[in-house]
Formats: structure tokens, sequence, C-alpha cells
């Protein structure tokens, strides 16, 4: 079974940058992507990954659009979240997982907490 461990996050001020990781062995074949969760909010998705056999594409929820950069190095398992420009609304647990048309996810893991303040 799939185990995620995200990590990268922290206090960044408003304008800063973070790099996000998810080692994910065994998911090279699956689309993969970062979830956000917020307090009081529903967990969204906000930028995902086809896998490397499909093509790999990318996308992204508008409100990341242009400062989120999502990646993944199959050799290293891993599954990365570039963000620039940080914002307060930003402010999140971060969490990486499965992307699929039926909805089917893996456990999700602890997430890493993302805030962004001055």
């Amino acid at each position: 079974q799939v185990q995620f461990v995200e990590s990268g996050g922290g206090l960044v001020q408003p304008g800063g940058s973070l790099r996000l990781s998810c080692p994910a062995p065994g998911t090279n074949m699956y689309a993969m992507g970062w979830y956000r969760q917020a307090p009081g909010k529903q967990r969204e998705l906000v930028a995902g990954i086809q896998s490397t056999l499909t093509g790999g594409s990318t996308n992204y929820a508008n409100s990341v659009k242009g400062r989120f950069t999502i990646s993944r190095d199959n050799a290293k398992n891993t599954v990365y979240l570039q963000m620039n420009s940080l914002k307060p609304e930003d402010t999140a647990v971060y969490y990486c997982n499965r992307v699929s048309s039926g909805g089917y996810v893996f456990p999700w893991g602890q997430g890493t907490q993302v805030t962004v303040s001055s």
C-alpha cells in the first residue's frame, strides 16, 4: 500500500517560495496531484501531472496557475510542487495523492503545513 510523507512546508512571507516534496514509490504509472485543505474548507486539487507514460501533461487550479509548478522525477519516485509568489490565501495543509477520474485515491498522508504570513 502506498504511503505518502509530504515535506517542505513552513512559514513564509507573502511573495516567497517553497518547494514541496512527496516520495511516492510505485506511482509512476498514475496521474498524481497536490491537494490542499485550508481551515474550514474542503480539500481541493491545485495541481496535477499525468504519468510520463501518457505524456506527463500538467494542469492547475486557476488560483495557482502561473505561480505553482508540479513535476515528477520517476527515477526518484518523487512528486514536487514548486510554489512561487505565495499569498496568504495559499495557507493550508498540502497533500499529494493520486488523481483519477473515478475519484480513487490512496490513503492520505499527514500533509505538510504551508503558512503564508508577514
